[in-house]
């Protein structure tokens, strides 16, 4: 009896039906998903482009993207390992494959390539990873295609391959030794051949499954073959017939006329083991594919958090910050979802994130979203980031929940002034905390020099126009460049907004050349300052302009702190790369002396300031004390500016957090600043609609509202703050419900979060506890996370998820359209208790000037002390009908905001008697910073 012919091609074609179902049910859980495949391909080699096409056409039709990259002949072995890598870390691809053999000019490792593909993208089956794992019987990996289509042929016989002797006759990498190790985990009994073997044709005699990878034509004649055994022919040699076209014709490794006279089953050459090798190899791309649309839906990120051991008491925030090791900042980032190539590594502990994670993950919906403010604080601060911190940490490592903390980046100002860090403190800290209160990946220095830059092109461009006559400034300003003289593209903008309609710098009239050329600066009218990171009260004023070169020209300006630049705020407000661009060329520096705004892209900066800020638009990946995930992006000064973290830092965290998943972010100050802001400023610029308000409460704090006394940054605390004392408490509690009451105008649930520290009593916590939830909180916990970290939060967790999953009517404080008189009163009456605001004359002229140019559309970004609900910091409480005074305005076109200045707000502090620069050291023998908190 002939043998049975086992039809590669029509296994094949069942396979692809199957898989292109597949592919289908893969597109209905996320309609822009699609399996893609890259073939690398090096040089030109005729069969491999056979190959090739065989594979792209099973792509095609099985609903695979499949991308045919060809890489010349003179490719050396690391251009293609670069290949490789890109490859390897773009999200976009499931599958690699790299045809072989390798068609190149220059000697490569094969092997070494093979290596080089990622196990989780090595649809091949060859890196070494995956072959291992199918030698000891893992198949979570993938099984070589060849091999694999193999024992799927056997398998459609129905013979059952289970006790069955199995002859292998070849040992390559590719097919003979994966195939026996196949057969063995099949429970056949596997014999192995090769070339040395000795009596060949007796051994292959006793196999019940004959499967020849030997690579010469027609090598096993039919007399090798036990009669009825299953035939796998893997061979594919061509022979000389002339009676072809081509003069050859391919054959196997078996002389299929001979074997088919004895065996049971056969596969026929071609049209056998070939077309499962492609089916196999759709099979494992499709399996790829899956595998990552399976991780980026799952509900939650499996993520690996680390473990606490609290000490009582606890030790000083640097010595816990050092008891933990962070984990790989890699290995957090695969943890929550991103690719190597969205993530570039600032040493072990910090990365930065890429942009084009909005864009891949573009369709998925977002998490929760909470803002962390407080109450007016003490000087002290009563833990606002600790609390932020306490509350991630607790539904993240704890609960189980997909979640972020969204920081701004501390200033040095601070750190080494007064106040200290901003990483939190005790059991609920970001680490490395030195990194994170220092330079971290540099953005602050960053828009320093931005800034910077932009102040220094003003200033020379006065001085420009002050030393030269129309005609040679505008042949500098638009030079012949190698015999061709032409406008860049700012300049093209320039000209459209002074509507001049020409590109060739030669056509302009004499009165058009000047019109281009001069800015007319009114030095008297400058709006732009230089800045550094660092609190310098001598820079509140200086000269500028002194030296001879300068010829006389001098004026008087200042620097601010640089988390007080407009280029910051425009970092954390804008909402992708060409909304900052345009906010950046849109900043008004200055007026000219006929009273028009004077941008940074009349300057012609707008791209240099890109350039600069390149790698500051990115956010900062960094992780708590128990391993869970943190944003860090930009630090706008939270009493100048909005005082909020990066909107395009909440988006990627909700996008990576996914729909089930929890985004904390943080507001400066107390509801009456940070908050509010937070509501009528970036969510109104970001459109993202927050579910949760948490308002961070202190006994100590609330107590000073009751009349306590001063609270003053290195001075030891009076009495009645580490005494139980209720009735000023009692006095205090105003305050907290003003909170309260700011956070619900939004028409969102307040959750008040009752900061533990050492001195509070039981008493003295639930009264709060009992005020917040009798006067409009959602509910009101009391929280332990400095002295136990997210173990110490979990009612405070819990509050919030039950906040986030009730239906919030969330509305902005006051609509665009209404004036900015208007605007303000409501704040003011609203936010802050008063009854009316006076204006001097002077900011009653600048508001009708903003009036005039539209920028009454904007909305209002209050400049006030934080440590009163009035303009006046010495009074505390929740007073109502005062008066609020505001004595300055001005816009930050940029940024889109206006701000009114209530009371004296220096955008430079300065340094104490006694700041904390003494305490500071670097140990020189174990390069350790000491004393920084």
């Amino acid at each position: 009896m002939a043998a049975q012919v086992i039809s590669g091609t029509e296994v094949a074609r069942a396979i692809e039906n199957d898989l292109r179902q597949q592919v289908s049910e893969l597109r209905s859980k996320s309609p822009h998903f699609q399996p893609r495949l890259a073939i690398v391909q090096v040089g030109g080699r005729e069969d491999s482009n056979v190959y090739i096409r065989m594979k792209l056409k099973a792509a095609e039709n099985i609903g695979i993207v499949a991308e045919h990259i060809r890489l010349p002949r003179d490719c050396t072995q690391t251009e293609l390992l670069t290949k490789l890598t890109y490859l390897n870390e773009s999200p976009q691809v499931h599958g690699i494959i790299v045809q072989m053999p390798l068609d190149s000019e220059h000697q490569i490792d094969s092997h070494l390539i093979t290596d080089a593909v990622f196990s989780h993208k090595d649809v091949d089956g060859l890196n070494t990873e995956n072959e291992g794992r199918v030698s000891i019987g893992d198949f979570s990996g993938f099984v070589p295609c060849t091999p694999a289509g193999c024992v799927e042929l056997i398998k459609r016989t129905g013979v059952t391959i289970a006790g069955k002797n199995a002859v292998v006759l070849g040992r390559s990498r590719i097919v003979g030794t994966p195939v026996a190790e196949l057969l063995k985990w099949e429970n056949a009994t596997v014999t192995v051949c090769h070339s040395k073997t000795k009596n060949l044709s007796e051994i292959t005699k006793t196999a019940d499954i004959l499967v020849v990878a030997i690579g010469r034509a027609e090598m096993v004649r039919g007399s090798w073959i036990k009669p009825g055994a299953i035939v796998i022919d893997c061979g594919i040699n061509p022979i000389p017939d002339l009676t072809k076209k081509s003069k050859q014709r391919l054959v196997g490794d078996v002389a299929y006329e001979e074997a088919a006279k004895v065996a049971s089953y056969i596969t026929p050459v071609p049209g056998g083991v070939g077309p499962l090798t492609v089916a196999m190899l759709m099979r494992n791309t499709v399996l790829a594919a899956r595998r990552q649309l399976e991780r980026q839906l799952r509900p939650t990120w499996g993520l690996q958090t680390l473990r606490l051991a609290p000490l009582t008491p606890p030790l000083s925030d640097i010595v816990i910050a050092r008891s933990q090791k962070p984990k790989h900042i890699a290995k957090l980032a695969e943890e929550i979802g991103l690719y190597p190539n969205e993530v570039s590594q600032y040493g072990t502990t910090k990365a930065k994130i890429s942009l084009s994670v909005l864009d891949r993950l573009s369709a998925q919906r977002g998490g929760k979203y909470i803002v962390v403010a407080g109450i007016t604080p003490t000087p002290l601060g009563e833990g606002k980031s600790t609390t932020l911190l306490g509350l991630v940490q607790a539904l993240c490592a704890h609960r189980g929940r997909n979640a972020f903390a969204c920081m701004r980046q501390p200033s040095q100002g601070p750190t080494f002034g007064v106040k200290g860090g901003a990483a939190g403190g005790g059991y609920s800290q970001v680490i490395p905390m030195e990194d994170f209160n220092l330079h971290l990946t540099g953005d602050i220095h960053a828009v320093t020099a931005a800034n910077n830059l932009l102040a220094a092109q003003m200033d020379a461009r006065i001085f420009h126009e002050l030393t030269q006559k129309d005609g040679p400034l505008y042949d500098r300003l638009v030079p012949k460049i190698k015999g061709v003289r032409k406008f860049s593209p700012i300049q093209l903008r320039r000209l459209k907004k002074l509507g001049i309609n020409k590109t060739d710098p030669d056509s302009l009239t004499d009165e058009e050349r000047t019109k281009f050329a001069r800015l007319n600066i009114d030095t008297n009218k400058i709006m732009w300052n230089r800045v550094v990171d660092l609190n310098d009260r001598y820079l509140r004023k200086v000269t500028i302009g002194q030296s001879p070169t300068e010829k006389g020209f001098t004026r008087e300006t200042a620097f601010d702190i640089s988390v007080a630049s407009e280029i910051m705020a425009i970092l954390a407000l804008g909402k992708n790369v060409e909304d900052i661009k345009e906010r950046l060329a849109n900043m008004v520096v200055a007026l000219d002396k006929s009273g028009n705004p004077v941008t940074a892209d009349d300057l012609g900066v707008t791209g240099a300031l890109m350039v600069l800020l390149r790698d500051a638009l990115e956010p900062t990946l960094m992780q708590t004390l128990e391993g869970t995930p943190v944003l860090v992006h930009t630090g706008p000064f939270a009493n100048i500016a909005h005082g909020c973290s990066s909107i395009l830092a909440d988006k990627i965290a909700m996008k990576l957090a996914r729909e089930d998943g929890y985004v904390a972010t943080e507001a400066g100050f107390g509801s009456d600043i940070g908050m509010e802001k937070f509501f009528d400023i970036k969510c109104r610029a970001s459109g993202d609609v927050p579910h949760c308000a948490v308002i961070v409460s202190t006994v100590r704090a609330l107590k000073m509202h009751g009349g306590g006394p001063a609270v003053s940054a290195g001075q030891p605390l009076h009495d009645v703050y580490v005494q139980e004392d209720l009735e000023l408490l009692g006095k205090g509690l105003c305050n907290l419900g003003k909170h309260i009451s700011n956070g619900r105008k939004f028409g969102v649930p307040v959750v008040v979060a009752v900061n533990r520290h050492g001195n509070d009593t039981e008493a003295e916590l639930n009264l709060v506890k009992q005020y917040a939830e009798q006067n409009g909180a959602f509910k009101a916990v009391i929280c332990n996370h400095w002295a136990k970290g997210g173990a110490g939060a979990l009612d405070l967790a819990d509050a919030v998820i039950e906040a986030c999953d009730t239906k919030s009517v969330f509305d902005y404080l006051y609509p665009l359209n209404l004036s900015i008189q208007e605007k303000i009163l409501l704040i003011a009456r609203e936010m802050y208790g008063a009854g009316q605001v006076e204006y001097t004359d002077e900011v009653l002229e600048k508001i009708k000037t903003f009036t005039e140019k539209g920028y009454d559309k904007l909305p209002i970004c209050m400049a006030k002390t934080s440590n009163s609900l009035t303009g006046d910091p010495t009074v505390k409480g929740a007073p109502t009908g005062f008066t609020l005074r505001i004595n300055d305005i001005f816009v930050s076109v940029g940024a889109g905001f206006v701000v009114p200045m209530c009371g004296e707000i220096s955008k430079m502090p300065g340094l104490p008697t006694r700041p904390a620069i003494y305490d500071i050291d670097l140990n020189t023998e174990t390069m350790e910073i000491d004393g920084l908190f």
